[in-house]
């Protein structure tokens, strides 16, 4: 019989035995290699081919990118699975199926149980990462159940991601930004290299952003595997000053298998960006990229789908609106590519009407600090606070780089160590604004112990 406590104590272990880069740094928790990852599948039956898949890599945009594939996937009749993560609240968001107009399910408690009871000696036998426990765990849960389709969202990098053991119907690369720089690489290009290690001999790809320093990466690796390769454009309109060709081909092994959308997207697809209950200024390109995916696989978009993504997948955390009076918006974005576009959107909104802007933020001790404060809107005030990871960089910290970069100018900004405190305090101050906004976010962590304020 289950037992809920049980579950939770088992859980808790599988986090303890086996450290996840939410609770240690990356360098700890993360394993490269594919050789311990095609054991574990192998042992568990060879669950990864039992399904089609999209396999997705990049910096960012990848859960918004999966989460609208996934959706529009069942909303075509296909049974289908989603894998990503971080998890925002429970460990089994990472896991979960949408089945037609189903509500979308996580897999069970028992399930989960049941999994690590029964396979917890290999765990141990073949030295597996946490990350890998939960691929293997994802793949055999959507084989038990009969899943159409998976959407796979690469971990961490690309080339040596558990993920990459599958051989997917498409590849998708969403951009690329300098993160996890000790474990990837120090430019756009050694980064983009890791993340193109997903691209298999004859499987197309769709890259969703254009950069001269990435593409040739791309190209090169899509050429030597003989993928067709496209370029998605952004559903905000075409990006100027960059080269556009049609097709381009490959001299050395006759390759032809390049292309560009260059044509304007869809009205249809235009008119979607004000509907979509995804709404950050990201939202365009992501677009984009998924309507050159849907496409290369000749599976028709389902407007309603995209345009209800967040709800029908029960996906949180990315331009999140968590109140209406005061406005309250969560986002998990934490990198310089991410946080530049969500505070110039921020600024935006300031510019057109609202009066006050509290941001409550909390950083990670790996991030990079230092290209992050530029981009912080100095007409805002700020409340530091620190989660309860070990990888948080302490609040008091955050406090001390900031006054120092902002002098003279010393911008408004407290420290409230407690997250759910923090954002008490920031409710509290915005009382009295006419029409006040607080952004929460700088971090996954941060997002995840500010929901259940809002929740009660």
């Amino acid at each position: 019989m289950f037992s809920k406590e049980l579950y939770k104590m088992e859980v808790e272990a599988l986090f303890k035995r086996f450290p996840s880069v939410q609770n240690v740094p990356f360098g700890d928790a993360y394993k490269p290699g594919l050789d311990r990852m095609i054991a574990f599948d192998e042992l568990l039956g060879h669950p990864s081919g039992a399904f089609k898949t999209i396999h997705i890599a990049g910096t960012n945009g990848k859960g918004s990118v999966a989460n609208m594939l996934a959706a529009n996937l069942a909303a075509s009749g296909y049974k289908t699975g989603i894998y990503t993560s971080p998890h925002i609240l429970d460990f089994r968001e990472r896991m979960r199926i949408k089945d037609g107009s189903s509500p979308v399910s996580m897999v069970p408690e028992d399930y989960v149980l049941d999994f690590i009871q029964r396979y917890r000696p290999d765990f141990e036998i073949l030295s597996l990462s946490f990350f890998e426990i939960t691929t293997g765990m994802a793949f055999k849960w959507f084989a038990d159940c009969g899943v159409d389709w998976a959407v796979v969202e690469v971990g961490l990098g690309g080339r040596l991601d558990s993920t990459n053991i599958i051989t997917p119907e498409l590849s998708v690369i969403t951009s690329i930004g300098l993160d996890h720089c000790a474990l990837l690489g120090n430019t756009l290009a050694e980064i983009a290299a890791e993340k193109a290690g997903i691209i298999k001999p004859g499987v197309p790809v769709v890259v969703g952003h254009r950069d001269p320093e990435t593409d040739p990466v791309f190209v090169a690796r899509a050429a030597d595997s003989g993928s067709r390769l496209v370029f998605a454009a952004s559903a905000a309109g075409p990006v100027t000053g960059r080269p556009q060709p049609q097709q381009t081909s490959h001299p050395q092994s006759g390759w032809r298998g390049m292309r560009e959308w260059t044509e304007p997207l869809p009205a249809l697809q235009q008119k979607l960006l004000t509907e979509m209950d995804l709404q950050g200024r990201c939202q365009a390109e992501n677009l984009g990229t998924v309507a050159a995916a849907l496409s290369e696989l000749g599976i028709p978009l389902h407007p309603d789908a995209i345009a209800h993504t967040a709800v029908l997948m029960d996906f949180h955390g990315r331009w999140e609106k968590l109140s209406d009076e005061p406005l309250v918006i969560c986002d998990i974005g934490h990198n310089p590519p991410a946080l530049k576009e969500n505070f110039a959107q921020l600024r935006e909104m300031l510019r057109a009407g609202y009066s006050d802007l509290i941001i409550v933020y909390a950083v990670m001790a790996d991030k990079d600090l230092g290209s992050i404060l530029p981009l912080m809107p100095p007409e805002a005030s700020y409340i530091f606070t620190t989660p309860k990871t070990a990888r948080a960089l302490p609040a008091e910290e955050i406090a001390v780089k900031f006054e120092r970069f902002f002098a003279p100018a010393r911008p408004k900004f407290s420290v409230v160590p407690d997250v759910a405190e923090a954002v008490q305090e920031a409710l509290a101050k915005m009382a009295a604004c006419p029409k006040p906004i607080i952004y929460i976010g700088g971090s996954t962590f941060a997002v995840a112990e500010a929901l259940p304020v809002f929740k009660k």
